[in-house]
């Protein structure tokens, strides 16, 4: 049985005439992966080899190269912290700190209930309004400790 859904299926045969290799494929189909599940496992990232006819080896390293792949479920919440130069250097350090302490787990962990995943992540181009954080595809600048409650307040 395929992890892909037939309508996911038909996407990436679409997909085949835009990319002149199945290599060159494998960064969107590695995001409609994720879409569907969430996160990318390792059944996942074997049956998108076969599927493309690219080594397991050049997928997964794909996946653990680039930080906004997840290889295990993530909570309903995905908190990406930047912690690079300047993020650290404006407070990302007592954001995570707060985060942590606020959601009960450390960097790299998922709350029971599954609704928060922190992470820490590397520079996502936000460094004129540091500190930041993503959740999803939403940014996050110019943190506060009350600006960081209001926030997850809202998300509750």
């Amino acid at each position: 049985m395929s992890i892909f859904t037939e309508e996911n299926l038909k996407k990436i045969e679409e997909l085949r005439s835009r990319y002149p290799t199945a290599q060159a494929l494998v960064l969107p189909v590695l995001w409609i992966v994720q879409k569907q599940h969430g996160y990318i496992s390792e059944e996942a990232m074997k049956e998108i080899a076969e599927l493309l006819q690219v080594p397991f080896g050049h997928i997964l390293g794909v996946v653990t190269f680039y930080t906004m792949f997840q290889e295990k479920p993530v909570g309903k919440h995905h908190i990406e912290v930047c912690t690079n130069v300047s993020c650290l250097l404006r407070g990302s350090d007592k954001v995570l700190a707060h985060l942590e302490k606020r959601l009960g787990v450390k960097a790299g962990e998922t709350t029971p209930d599954r609704k928060w995943t922190l992470s820490e992540t590397e520079c996502m181009g936000s460094c004129g309004t540091a500190p930041m954080f993503a959740i999803g595809d939403e940014y996050y600048e110019n943190l506060t400790i009350e600006k960081i409650d209001r926030i997850l307040d809202s998300l509750q």
